[in-house]
């Protein structure tokens, strides 16, 4: 899964309400790393209200990372649950004051009946990207968020020499349009990419026009044709007892289906949904949902079922539950659906992949079939085993250290699968993802 939830995104939402932006803020696409914490200091009234920001120690960078200096202690201070894409964030309770927007977009002062007037400081707008995009984040820019930066080729990593046949790559943004997510799988060297087709978090649907399409093809082709794999939204529920809230999610999903042919997608990675009442009557209602989507939009893409980690009333944490699933769909559809495995995700649900990786694999062979097995997720884990969370770390640097990713690398029935990496992006995606890559490829030379 893509490494936040939506509980993720709304808790730290909610944490730094203080300084939020509106809806349209942030370009479709983006998932910003945070590398500073921000406190907001109010001065006394009639005085101005700024913004402070301070770099926790030992942050973990690319720097750091690239020289050999992270180790499983050696990341971000943990300051609670709060995260943003993934990087966990420190925020101080801000001084009680009257609410006014930090970032606002034009100057002037804020005030109330009685009360002192203060200033709010203009937002300097941000230039356009190369691409003709517009910027990483707009004019109302979220203070919490560094402005990004352009990589350094000549700082950069190797590139990754991916051998034939390994089909290996990494989440990559969409920023820009979907036909820019090609380009950057080719700067890290990558075979496989997996992009978001809309924005995760939001209902709002977009159409797939035939310039967007040929365009997507012909960079896609260019980029020497790699695999793809597409994530659909967080939002959709396909088990819910509701029914407004599961048609609409029927109908997302479809949408989603159909975007993944004009595309060309190969494989639609899903969550299970959440069953909210009872567990059987869950799994035949996702089940149903799945039918009515596969049946509106027949298709050559594959839709792979993610493992859970196990939270809540989430399907999924279990091989059975999986096989439950497509064993409650329509003969006629099952050779259209595959499994993806996430390694975060199933050793917080309580597969051991450290102490038993042979015994957890035999369990889906007997449950699923490792012919289903079609895309796997790569992912360390910030949590121990059995947590039922899911936060993703670098490879080899949490709970589940190098070995489980060793024996996906260079297990000869795992060959014909897609390995994605979804792990955090710390301060450069490129060099990050680089590293990552490396660092991956690194256990087929031992």
């Amino acid at each position: 899964m893509a490494a936040r939830t939506t509980r993720d995104r709304r808790s730290a939402s909610d944490k730094f309400a203080h300084a939020r932006l509106d809806d349209a803020s942030v370009t479709p696409g983006l998932q910003p790393s945070v590398t500073a914490a921000a406190t907001r200091a109010v001065e006394p009234s009639n005085t101005r209200a700024t913004i402070t920001t301070k770099k926790p120690s030992k942050q973990l960078t690319t720097e750091r990372l690239a020289k050999g200096h992270a180790t499983k202690t050696d990341t971000a201070p943990k300051f609670g649950k709060a995260s943003i894409a993934g990087e966990q964030v420190q925020a101080e309770k801000p001084v009680k004051a009257h609410k006014a927007t930090m970032a606002g977009t034009v100057a002037g002062t804020v005030a109330k009946p009685g009360k002192a007037t203060r200033t709010v400081t203009k937002s300097k707008p941000l230039k356009p990207s190369k691409t003709g995009a517009t910027s990483v984040l707009s004019a109302r820019r979220n203070p919490l968020v560094p402005r990004t930066r352009a990589s350094n080729d000549a700082a950069l990593p190797p590139l990754p020499s991916i051998p034939p046949g390994v089909l290996l790559g990494t989440h990559v943004s969409t920023q820009g349009g979907s036909y820019c997510a090609p380009p950057r799988a080719v700067e890290i060297g990558a075979t496989a990419l997996q992009v978001f087709t809309k924005t995760p978090n939001q209902w709002k649907e977009r159409r797939i026009e035939a310039s967007e399409r040929d365009q997507f093809r012909a960079v896609l082709d260019a980029a020497g044709s790699p695999v793809v794999v597409a994530h659909d939204s967080y939002l959709i529920n396909l088990a819910s007892p509701d029914d407004a809230l599961r048609a609409r999610s029927v109908d997302s999903f479809t949408q989603e289906l159909a975007r993944c042919h004009v595309l060309g997608v190969h494989y639609l990675v899903s969550h299970p949904g959440n069953y909210m009442d009872d567990r059987d009557a869950g799994i035949q209602r996702n089940a149903d949902s799945i039918a009515a989507a596969l049946h509106a939009e027949p298709g050559e893409t594959i839709l792979c079922l993610e493992t859970t980690a196990g939270s809540g009333t989430a399907l999924g944490a279990t091989f059975e539950e999986l096989a439950a699933i497509i064993q409650a769909l329509p003969v006629s559809l099952r050779d259209r659906i595959g499994v993806c495995v996430d390694t975060c995700h199933i050793y917080s649900a309580g597969y051991d992949i450290v102490g038993d990786f042979d015994g957890v694999i035999a369990q889906f062979q007997r449950t699923l079939g490792l012919e289903r097995l079609r895309v796997w997720h790569l992912n360390d884990s910030k949590t121990p085993f059995g947590s039922h969370r899911d936060r993703h770390e670098l490879i080899g640097e949490g709970s589940l250290g190098e070995a489980p990713f060793r024996r996906i690398m260079t297990d000869p029935q795992f060959a014909h699968t897609v390995k994605i990496l979804e792990t955090p992006k710390l301060d450069d995606a490129t060099r990050t993802d680089r590293i990552m890559l490396n660092r991956l490829l690194g256990f087929l030379a031992r």
